[in-house]
């Protein structure tokens, strides 16, 4: 297989040489930064920051001769217009007609060879890329084609949506199916879109234009749909590597959609009968099933706060909360209070952490594998609410042990008891804070302990009237 580099090179038109992308030069920077990086002379911020100009200057170089190359074609096309609006207007011999042609045909020549030259440069700004991700072992490659696709003022949108582009080879093709039978032609390429236009400069074009869209189709599916587009180069989960993710973090999380989702159906089949055995309608057993998911309201509001700052502690409040909230049920039938059963399962509503849970795998999952993560949570989810039910068919069973009853109503609420008391242990010995939240707690840490001891005179808080305080 011929190097690109190489292949480039070749294919390079001699006239246009200065304006393709220095592909040679942009793997000796990539090079540089590993170096760079490894002895400790940039960090990986600036490294993203240099890389991102760099490329961002191929581009404008590239873009800027591709809309002046377009301004001549366009400005071809128009002269060639006029000539043939005054061909139509007079008896014009078959000769001049001819003739027309084949200059449109020259105007489709030299783009077809503008189109090559978008090509292979979309190519080399893609196989940069994936090089760069490739060395440093994180994805960059989608922070930045979305950040620059979606921008208003996107350079990069020249490239691989080629709006002026087929601009002018919708002038060209419209033009040439009007000369089509050397005569005047009132058949228009808009008003039949299936019009098929026999001619080997249109051949060569829509090759041309098949295979540009082909090389630039995987940033238009970058751009457009993008999960996540990051606030900046540290906030971006895109930019989450192999080496900071935690399989068994995000498994516990999985664990926990799993278990809240079993937690919440498993008193289905029972709740009715647990309603009437403290005196109640069964009809309350509406208010008993849905009280759990109006406390979820509120829980995901301060649950999506907290994840701002932590991930391990929300977990351990959520497991604290939902073993708090089934003793409180399963106790309410030897209190003999309907206010226990309820208030327990708003405990547990107000234990539910799936903002948590879904927040972890958008941020704290790599981009190659967070479909699948995505996916196991929303498979975690159905098989708890399948399993919640049917685990409650297994606890038909009645038996007292110190005063306690354990029966078909109450054994949902102590089977998720242990539940959620295992499921906390493994979670205290096995979660691993992802690497920036663990940074910037450590960082504020300090910050905070520095402050104790360390005050600015009041003379320099006001020097030259400034207000440090603020």
């Amino acid at each position: 297989m011929v190097n690109f580099g190489k292949r480039l090179m070749a294919d390079q038109l001699e006239e246009w040489r200065e304006y393709y992308i220095n592909y040679k030069m942009m793997k000796k920077k990539v090079k540089q930064y590993i170096q760079q990086t490894q002895t400790g002379g940039k960090n990986r911020e600036q490294v993203l920051k240099e890389f991102s100009r760099v490329l961002d200057d191929q581009i404008e170089k590239i873009v800027l001769f591709l809309l002046q190359q377009q301004g001549h074609l366009a400005s071809r096309i128009e002269d060639l217009g006029e000539q043939r609006a005054a061909l139509m207007e007079q008896q014009s011999d078959l000769s001049q007609i001819c003739q027309l042609r084949e200059a449109y045909r020259e105007v489709g020549y030299d783009l077809v060879k503008l189109l090559r030259f978008l090509d292979i440069n979309a190519t080399g700004i893609r196989k940069i890329l994936k090089k760069f991700d490739k060395r440093f072992g994180y994805k960059f490659t989608d922070y930045y084609v979305s950040t620059r696709a979606n921008h208003p003022y996107s350079q990069l949108q020249q490239i691989f949506k080629q709006v002026g582009v087929v601009a002018v080879v919708g002038a060209l093709s419209r033009n040439l199916a009007y000369l089509q039978d050397n005569r005047g032609s009132f058949s228009s390429i808009y008003d039949h879109p299936s019009l098929t236009i026999k001619d080997p400069v249109i051949e060569q074009i829509n090759h041309s234009v098949q295979k540009l869209t082909h090389s630039t189709n995987f940033m238009q599916f970058l751009g457009q749909h993008a999960l996540i587009v990051a606030e900046d180069m540290h906030s971006g989960s895109d930019l989450v590597d192999d080496q900071s993710y935690h399989f068994l973090s995000l498994l516990l999380n999985l664990v926990n959609t799993f278990l809240y989702m079993v937690n919440t159906y498993i008193i289905v089949p029972t709740a009715d009968d647990y309603s009437v055995s403290l005196g109640a309608a069964a009809t309350v057993c509406g208010v008993i099933i849905g009280s759990m998911a109006v406390a979820q309201i509120f829980s995901s509001v301060y649950f999506s706060a907290w994840s701002n700052k932590s991930y391990f502690r929300p977990l351990v409040f959520s497991s604290i909360m939902l073993f708090l909230g089934n003793l409180l049920y399963a106790l309410a039938y030897d209190l003999n209070s309907l206010t226990a059963l309820i208030v327990g399962r708003l405990l547990c509503g107000l234990g539910s952490a799936r903002a948590v849970n879904r927040r972890y795998i958008s941020d704290c999952v790599p981009l190659k594998t967070r479909l699948q993560a995505s996916a196991g949570f929303v498979s975690a989810s159905a098989l708890g609410m399948a399993c919640g039910p049917a685990l409650a068919g297994l606890l038909q069973t009645k038996f007292r042990i110190y005063g306690l009853t354990f029966n078909q109503n109450t054994l949902p609420g102590w089977v998720m008891c242990l539940a959620w008391l295992a499921y906390l242990f493994w979670l205290w010995i096995s979660f691993k804070e992802p690497g920036h939240i663990a940074t910037e707690n450590s960082v504020n840490t300090q910050s905070s302990d520095s402050g104790k001891h360390f005050t600015l005179p009041y003379s320099l808080k006001k020097k030259k009237g400034h207000n440090w305080d603020s």
